[in-house]
Parts: C-alpha cells; sequence; structure tokens
C-alpha cells in the first residue's frame, strides 16, 4: 500500500467510457495503423547469467508511440457521445507523445490541434507536432510548469466555443484502450512463446498503460503483478510530491495523474535517468533498437523485476517511442556510468519478435 498523499489535479466527473467501441467512427479510418505492434523476446545477460524479458515495439503505431493508441480510443469514444463534432478544434495540455498523436490524428479527421507544452520538452517533439500543422502553446516554469499547461488549456476551451479536451490524465477511455487493445495483444503474442505474464512494469505519464494492464491481465482474478514505474531522481509517485528533476520525458509530470490508483498497483520501481539514457543507447547500438529514454527505463524495471522473481519470470514491459523525438538530448551523448545504475552489469545478447 502507498501513504504518499497524492499530488493530483482537480477530479472532475468524467462520463463513462462506451463499454464497447460503436460499430461505426471516423477512427475506423485510421485504425489499420495503430496496435497490433510486434512483441519481442529479448535475451541478456546480467551479471553474465542469462537471462530474458519481453517488450511491446509501439514505434509501428501511426505517429511511432504508444499514444496513438490512447488518442484514437478516446476519439472514438468523444465521437460516439457527440462530444467530439466535425468542425471542433482539439486542445490538449501533453509532454510530448499525446499531442503528436492528436495533432496527427486530428489533422487526418479534420480538425484544428491545439498543444499546450511544458518549454523544456525536446526541440523534435515541438517541431513534429507543428509538421502536422497543429499549434504548439510553450509553458513555462513560471506559468506553472505542466500544471500551468494543464490549467491554460482549460481556461481556453472556457473562453472558446468548439472545443473539445481529451484530458488524457484522467479519461477513463485512456485507461480502456490498453485494456482493450494492448493486453489482449500482448497475452495472445506470449503464447507464441508459450508464457504467460507474471508481471508488467512500465513508466507512468498519465497512468492509462499501467491501469489498463492492470485490469485485463488481472481479469477473472489471475495474480498478475502491476509495476509502475518512475524516475529515482524526481519521486513523485513515491513521496506524492514533485521533487528533483528528470531527464526521462513522458513521465512523472509533476503530479499523480487521476487516471493513475496506486493503492491497486504494486510496488513502485525506480531508475536513475542516467541509466535508462545507456540502456536506450545500448538497445540502439547492440540490438537495433531505436528507442527513447523511457524505453530505456521501462527496460530496465523490467531486469530488476526480472532478478527479483527470479530467471523464469515472465516480466512484460513496452517500447513506448523511437530515438528520433530525442536527437537534441543527452539520448545522443556520452553518459557518464555511475555506480548505482544497472546498464553496465548488462550484455544484450538478441531478440526474436512476433506478430
Amino acid at each position: 500500500m502507498h501513504e504518499a498523499a497524492p499530488l493530483t489535479l482537480t477530479e472532475r466527473t468524467a462520463a463513462p467510457a462506451p463499454t464497447a467501441a460503436p460499430a461505426a467512427s471516423p477512427v475506423d479510418s485510421l485504425a489499420a495503423l495503430i496496435g497490433d505492434t510486434p512483441l519481442l523476446e529479448i535475451e541478456y545477460r546480467f551479471d553474465g547469467v542469462p537471462r530474458r524479458l519481453y517488450a511491446k515495439y509501439e514505434i509501428e503505431n501511426m505517429t511511432g508511440s504508444i499514444k496513438d493508441r490512447m488518442a484514437a480510443h478516446i476519439m472514438r469514444c468523444a465521437y460516439a457521445t457527440g462530444e467530439l463534432r466535425p468542425g471542433d478544434a482539439i486542445v490538449e495540455a501533453s509532454s510530448g507523445n499525446t499531442g503528436i498523436s492528436f495533432a496527427a490524428l486530428g489533422t487526418a479527421l479534420g480538425h484544428r490541434v491545439r498543444i499546450y507544452m511544458p518549454n523544456w520538452m525536446s526541440r523534435e517533439r515541438v517541431q513534429l507536432i507543428q509538421n502536422f500543422g497543429a499549434e504548439v502553446i510553450p509553458v513555462s516554469q513560471e506559468q506553472g510548469g505542466f500544471v500551468g499547461a494543464v490549467q491554460l488549456a482549460e481556461q481556453h476551451a472556457r473562453d472558446n466555443e468548439r472545443i473539445f479536451l481529451p484530458r488524457q490524465f484522467e479519461n477513463p477511455a485512456n485507461t480502456q484502450a490498453h485494456e482493450m487493445t494492448t493486453g489482449p495483444e500482448i497475452e495472445r503474442q506470449l503464447a507464441a512463446f508459450d508464457r504467460q505474464a507474471d508481471a508488467f512494469v512500465a513508466g507512468v505519464g498519465t497512468g492509462g498503460t499501467v491501469m489498463g494492464l492492470a485490469r485485463f491481465l488481472r481479469r477473472n482474478g489471475r495474480s498478475v503483478r502491476i509495476h509502475p514505474l518512475e524516475p529515482a531522481n524526481s519521486p513523485t509517485l513515491r513521496t506524492g510530491k514533485h521533487l528533483g528533476h528528470h531527464r526521462i520525458q513522458g513521465i512523472s509530470d509533476e503530479f499523480i495523474p487521476a487516471v493513475l490508483d496506486l493503492e491497486s498497483l504494486d510496488e513502485i520501481v525506480d531508475v536513475w535517468d542516467g541509466d535508462a539514457i545507456i540502456m536506450a543507447q545500448n538497445l540502439c547500438r547492440s540490438l537495433g533498437l531505436a528507442v527513447g529514454i523511457s524505453s530505456g527505463a521501462n527496460v530496465l524495471g523490467a531486469m530488476k523485476l526480472v532478478e527479483q522473481l527470479g530467471r523464469e519470470a515472465t516480466v512484460v514491459t513496452v517500447l513506448p517511442d523511437s530515438n528520433k523525438k530525442y536527437l537534441s538530448t543527452d539520448l545522443c551523448h556520452a553518459e557518464r556510468v555511475e555506480a548505482a545504475y544497472l546498464s553496465s552489469r548488462v550484455e544484450l545478447v538478441r531478440f526474436r519478435a512476433v506478430r
């Protein structure tokens, strides 16, 4: 059980997401570009001893990140309820990947898009959103940082008509997207390796991925451990406070999201941002997997759980996005190895992929 007092945004009463996707939706025209991504079995040696873990390769989604799943399902549900109509503008606060997803999907379906984003995110994130024709509003720490970005998005909706706010941090369709798609895919693909999940771990941005996987993998009373992950440099989940600075963009966004129910999850896993950077670099250089910093963090989190649960445990994670959004960051520079880092004890060997 987690005792930290939650540091959350103001919660609203949200309409429940539909229990099933509508038969026809404008989003259907994009469905073939989202989901059905490969699962990788990654073989490695930890302190010289063979190990393996499993990771969903989310780079193959429409904009190259796992957030396409959530953005598409939120839009599908909003079309079904009438909250989103043709001609409406989409306005959201995002640290990057969600903003990119809504920019692409919104543009494809004829919507104007405006994204409020903390001004310390990578240059590539801003450029990608703008290249989709969307507007980026940078928000400084003095303006409230990420919490300020959410507040400014809400204010814009109050001041203007025909605005749809996805509200990713509190929208139940966020969790449902992963319960309906990511979870079933993982279970089916693990069966190809004659495996069932013992544990799942992933960094918390909105919390939708870990909550959706918890609902699916634990259905019918199955005992599966579900672990949220955060930077050791900035233990927001563990402390209930925004502390420290970290370089794992897309997770630990200064507050505990309303979607996330820590009490229903297993213990928090933390990794150092420098260690995550090195692991992401190693995944690219050793295995040809061009992933972002949060992928390095998730792989390290999975490795920690393999050591905790035993070498035969089936531990699953996700590789949320590619390295292309981090070319101007420390991902592309040499990182000093610290004594506490796990990456120096790991030799990546090979991977196998299944659909």
